[in-house]
């Protein structure tokens, strides 16, 4: 299978899934060249993958950029000699939970690059509260434009309506289908598997896809033996949980990139960015990290928010990789965490890191992988989940 993912943090969190479904994973960051790498000496390839997870980045572009690149992607994945460990692609889009992205536009470009007849749209998450009732989008039954996210610098929540949220998905051939549980989930699997048709959405949606295979393939083994075992149909097989975490002893450095960060007390010296650098200077020499040379870990963190807007985002994404780019060249930290979508993806640019190999999953979305280039630990996680049992496994 491929997944398509809009953002890294998202491509991880997926990754993290099939991991834990014991799958070989391999994530790949599209558009990035290795060429500016860090250092380090290469460590060898990943192996063949069952699933390898694609991130775009395509949520921080125009929506004509966007589309340029999945069209890109696609033609990629159809090459013969792309990905010869996959005979015909399987694809699942993967879109931000919270409606963020050129959604409509990605998934009208996929359904018409790949020939599929319709699209199955469902960004609902019901084991973390975020359903879709009524045609409506709720976070913990508050609809979602009466939430933090209808102050989204890009693409704010103004209306919880799906329909009126993305008017034009109709006309594409793209259903919109209500879930209010992971049993909806399965069932909306199960009424619209045909072969025919793209399944785009969030984690949960994934995961229940890999839970429809594999009682799918459970059933056709029982049926060829003489016996019928439903059982599991509509079980969550593959538990929304944290496991297979991974320490390292030695150096950290933590960047804590989302407009979401909210302070940690671990112990470990923090370097917060000046206000001139956050006022859209560009001078990294005023952002005082000298900690991390006399403590060997340390934290990077964006204290005010006062600014919005897209050039705002793009200017803090890019002063942040850059001195994390300094950093890791200078203090060559063994674990790199990441939280924030956005500075992940910026990060991992300016380092010329491309290729990871999945290795540890913390919490659901906290996922710990190995950069192939750099032999370095990377964990990610988006501005808006949990940390886990992350910082108690550091501390220890």
């Amino acid at each position: 299978m491929v997944v398509i993912a809009d953002d890294i943090t998202g491509a991880a969190e997926i990754a993290g899934i099939a991991f834990e479904a014991g799958q070989q994973v391999r994530l790949l960051c599209a558009g990035i060249s290795a060429a500016t790498s860090v250092g380090g000496d290469s460590v060898a390839t990943t192996p063949t993958a069952a699933t390898i997870v694609i991130a775009t980045d395509t949520r921080s572009m125009t929506e004509g950029e966007a589309v340029d690149e999945t069209h890109r992607i696609v033609s990629s994945l159809l090459t013969p000699t792309a990905h010869s460990e996959l005979s015909t692609p399987l694809i699942y889009k993967k879109t931000d939970s919270a409606l963020r992205g050129h959604v409509i536009a990605e998934l009208s470009a996929l359904k018409e690059a790949m020939g599929y007849k319709r699209v199955v749209y469902c960004p609902a998450n019901p084991s973390k509260g975020r359903i879709i009732k009524g045609g409506n989008y709720y976070i913990g039954k508050v609809p979602i434009d009466r939430t933090d996210f209808s102050f989204d610098p890009e693409f704010p929540a103004t209306t919880s309506a799906l329909k009126k949220r993305f008017p034009e998905a109709p006309s594409e051939g793209i259903i919109m289908p209500d879930a209010e549980s992971m049993d909806d989930l399965f069932c909306i699997i199960r009424l619209y598997d045909d072969g025919r048709t793209l399944f785009a959405g969030a984690a949960d949606l994934f995961r229940t896809l890999l839970d429809y295979s594999r009682v799918a393939i459970a059933n056709e083994a029982t049926r060829e033996s003489g016996k019928t075992d439903t059982s599991d149909s509509g079980k969550t097989l593959f538990p929304d949980n944290g496991k297979s975490v991974t320490t390292s002893e030695g150096k950290y450095l933590i960047l804590c990139g989302s407009t979401q960060s909210k302070p940690l007390d671990i112990g470990i010296p923090v370097a917060p960015m000046p206000l001139d650098i956050y006022n859209g200077g560009n001078d990294l020499t005023t952002w005082n990290t000298a900690a991390y040379s006399e403590q060997h870990s340390l934290i990077l963190t964006i204290p005010y928010t006062h600014r919005t807007g897209k050039e705002v985002a793009t200017h803090l994404r890019s002063v942040m990789a850059r001195k994390a780019r300094q950093l890791v060249s200078e203090q060559r930290p063994d674990h790199l965490i990441i939280e924030g979508g956005a500075t992940a993806w910026g990060t991992l640019h300016a380092l010329g890191w491309t290729e990871f190999e999945i290795v540890g999953q913390v919490a659901p979305g906290v996922v710990q992988m190995r950069s192939v280039t750099s032999g370095v630990l990377v964990t990610l996680k988006p501005g808006s989940y949990p940390w886990g049992g992350l910082f108690e496994q550091i501390v220890e």
